[in-house]
């Protein structure tokens, strides 16, 4: 602890003896009294949707060029060059943009061709629109050179929901000059309200470009480095568009599905043959409110989830993967709060035993309806019974409320009813939580986030309270924070999820940003040295958990996008339970060591990229050494390979003071012939419980948002000798009114 206290001491001496060649006088700005408005025109030229640019109306449209640099510098002269022009007609908003770039090809960096791609490792051009003018959500639209398509909703700059996908198009060209894309948006994909006669139409827009190559990020309108393109409090306003009456905006997706299931346990093998049909509608009422619908909900081409070993006393959280259940998801309270959320998805689709079998959805319906005052959501979910649990019912109300520029306080409940079965000796369970939540933001810098839940459960006479808050505070040169987050013995929400029952944790911390003035550290785009306390007790009796002291002292972001980071740790901990990490038995005893940890991670947008994690030190009572890498290959754009790597070496811990090791291997490979066929590969072996599996899955775009799906699975346990296999042939078809 001793050593620990000094290398703190340091670090801050350090830290407030900064060099000024470091510093940079680069602060916020306020977003402008009167916002710059740009302009579309029309078009009764017939458009040709190949990323050329050539049709005249291209030509005459006014061009928009203003960019502001926010990467890695705030403000100044920029290297890429960036042209935007809208244009529009009786059915669609068209937006033609050139970038430049005096290397071509050569200069373009674009890792696969997979859709919703990582923004930050290619280059790419965004739209954001706010077509309801409500200054705190838009939808973003987003290409890169080769005409990948990434499309998300993003709520007060805070939220993303990257798994929402709107019906629309883009075509690119890459020449000497750099590279032009061509966006079409039908306008029957947007949701807005025609105005009264005699009105001016004025939708919230910007625009940013990422050149990966220098990491050099540019916006239009501009927008303090502190933000991102999504605050649309700083938005331009576009007008000159005579949009037509809202149309129907129904759209409609069945499939249709074959699957053959064998099981092979202890040399003998079985299987049978299903056929699934089913569906989604999704029907937007009005400018702002939208019906989902689903039928015999199948997710068979959802990712796979990934293996992890857990060394820690705490629940691991698995995110959502299936489509109907990420769209929207940001309505609900408790979202974007890390473990403590009275609502997770995750809950639905799986049997409550030890096993958690899956469990068919046999249908569903979700309402959201969001207004520059309010935002209200409703969900109701019925699922089949299973080995454990009765047929059960999922329902959900939202209610939240905006005030002020970028406030809202809001309630949400939840009921699960779980029905008795007297055949299979299942009683009925009521499990209810009623939430209250808030987002504060009194200026720009600083944001402040509640959230208070209760439970009730039919089983248990008690009342069970979680919640959390935040506070942080964000200006250009730094980041300070403190989360506090509780969870009672008694808080039950059979419909959420929880990080650890009857705990509270303390978590303050932040970092400086620093970026350094001198042209012989422009390879470092930015040093953010700091420190975070994590702390944990019992909620019932306030006796102490464990506790940790992060230190960073070294955090370097390249200019490249890498990283290189040495942090320390001081950890505390009183194990007063059954506590068996990886199978290995720790004694109920107090603990205090010290351990470190080397991190260098490349460009990732390069050929050959990856990442490497050393870490080494105490655990409990004995020592941890834990080796983990990535390698990445992506030769061309239509090939992409993985290696992802862990290994752990125990020494001398546990009750038996054991030595042991494990290896946890993930490969992965994605193969494209262009965005709209891909073809991927995941395998993953865990030699703890030595098990191992496979997920192949090919698609075919063959319309926008149409897909044909082949997928096989396998799975093998070798500690009870059982192989779980699956062949599945998909197809989905969308159709929009």
């Amino acid at each position: 602890m001793l050593h620990c206290l000094k290398i703190f001491l340091v670090f801050y001496l350090m830290l407030f003896t900064i060099p000024k060649v470091w510093a940079q006088n680069a602060e916020n700005f306020p977003p402008p009294d009167s916002a710059s408005q740009i302009y579309a025109q029309r078009t009764s030229e017939r458009m040709t949707m190949d990323g050329t640019l050539l049709e005249a109306s291209w030509k005459d449209a006014p061009v928009i060029e203003d960019f502001f640099r926010i990467e890695p510098r705030q403000g100044g002269n920029y290297l890429y060059k960036t042209q935007v022009r809208i244009l529009y007609d009786d059915k669609n908003l068209y937006f033609g943009v050139f970038c430049a770039d005096s290397l071509g090809k050569k200069g373009i960096r674009v890792q696969d061709y997979r859709r919703d791609y990582a923004f930050s490792q290619n280059d790419g051009f965004l739209i954001q629109l706010d077509p309801q003018n409500l200054k705190r959500y838009c939808m973003s639209f987003q290409t890169t050179p080769l005409g990948t398509q990434r499309d998300l909703q993003v709520f007060d700059d805070s939220f993303l929901d990257n798994d929402w996908d709107a019906l629309w198009d883009v075509r690119t060209q890459i020449t000497a000059e750099g590279y032009t894309a061509e966006f079409v948006i039908p306008f029957k994909s947007l949701r807005y309200e025609k105005p009264s006669r005699g009105d001016s139409l004025s939708w919230g827009i910007t625009f940013s470009r990422l050149a990966r190559r220098n990491y050099e990020q540019t916006v239009f309108p501009a927008i303090p480095q502190a933000f991102s393109p999504y605050r649309m409090t700083y938005a331009a306003q576009l007008k000159g568009i005579e949009v037509p009456q809202p149309s129907v905006n129904l759209r409609i997706q069945p499939y249709a599905l074959g699957q053959y299931n064998r099981e092979v346990r202890e040399g003998k093998a079985s299987g049978d043959f299903e056929a699934k049909f089913g569906g989604d509608i999704k029907w937007a009422l009005n400018s702002h409110a939208v019906l989902d619908m689903t039928f015999f909900t199948d997710f068979a081409q959802a990712d796979v989830d990934q293996a992890v070993n857990n060394l820690t006393r705490f629940n691991i959280f698995f995110p959502e993967r299936r489509q109907f259940f990420l769209e929207n998801s940001g309505i609900w309270a408790g979202t974007d709060v890390e473990g403590v959320k009275p609502f997770f998805t995750r809950s639905i689709g799986l049997d409550s035993g030890f096993n958690a079998d899956p469990l068919d959805i046999q249908g569903g319906l979700r309402f959201v309806d969001r207004t520059q005052s309010r935002s209200m959501g409703a969900l109701y979910v019925r699922q089949e019974a299973g080995r454990s649990t009765g047929a059960s019912h999922f329902w959900v109300g939202r209610y939240l409320h905006n005030y002020g520029k970028q406030n809202n306080v809001g309630f949400m409940f939840t009921h699960r009813l779980d029905e008795s079965e007297d055949s299979k000796e299942f009683s009925t369970i009521n499990n209810s939580t009623l939430s209250i939540d808030g987002f504060f933001r009194p200026k720009d810098e600083l944001t402040v986030q509640y959230l208070v839940s209760g439970s009730r459960d039919n089983t248990s006479d008690s009342l069970g309270t979680a919640g959390s808050i935040f506070v942080g505070y964000t200006p250009n040169h730094m980041y300070w924070g403190w989360v506090s987050k509780w969870v009672s013995p008694e808080y039950n929400s059979r419909m959420g999820f929880v990080f650890q029952n009857d705990v509270i944790q303390h978590n303050p911390g932040g970092y400086f940003i620093i970026r350094p003035k001198q042209k012989r550290w422009q390879w470092i785009r930015r040093w953010d040295p700091g420190f975070f306390v994590d702390y944990y007790q019992n909620a019932s009796d306030g006796k102490f958990q464990q506790a940790e002291v992060y230190l960073f002292p070294i955090y370097l972001v390249l200019q490249n996008g890498g990283l290189i980071e040495w942090a320390l740790f001081q950890n505390l901990q009183n194990i007063n339970f059954d506590f068996r990490p990886l199978g290995i038995e720790i004694a109920q005893d107090q603990y205090v060591y010290f351990s470190q940890y080397v991190l260098f991670r490349s460009d990732a947008s390069r050929k050959f990229s990856g990442n490497i994690r050393y870490r080494w030190g105490g655990y409990y009572n004995g020592k941890l050494n834990t080796l983990t890498t990535g390698p990445r290959y992506a030769p061309i754009p239509n090939i992409a390979a993985t290696l992802d790597y862990e290994w752990n070496q125990f020494k001398k811990v546990g009750i038996l003071e054991q030595n042991s090791n494990t290896h946890l291997i993930t490969g992965g490979l994605r193969l494209a012939y262009n965005p709209r066929w891909l073809l991927s590969v995941f395998y993953q072996y865990n030699s703890f419980n030595e098990q191992g599996r496979w997920n192949i899955r090919a698609s075919w775009q063959f319309a926008p948002l149409s897909f044909i799906y082949l997928v096989w699975n396998d799975n093998y346990l070798r500690e009870t000798d059982l192989r779980n296999q699956s062949t599945i042939a998909k197809i989905t078809y969308l159709k929009q009114f």
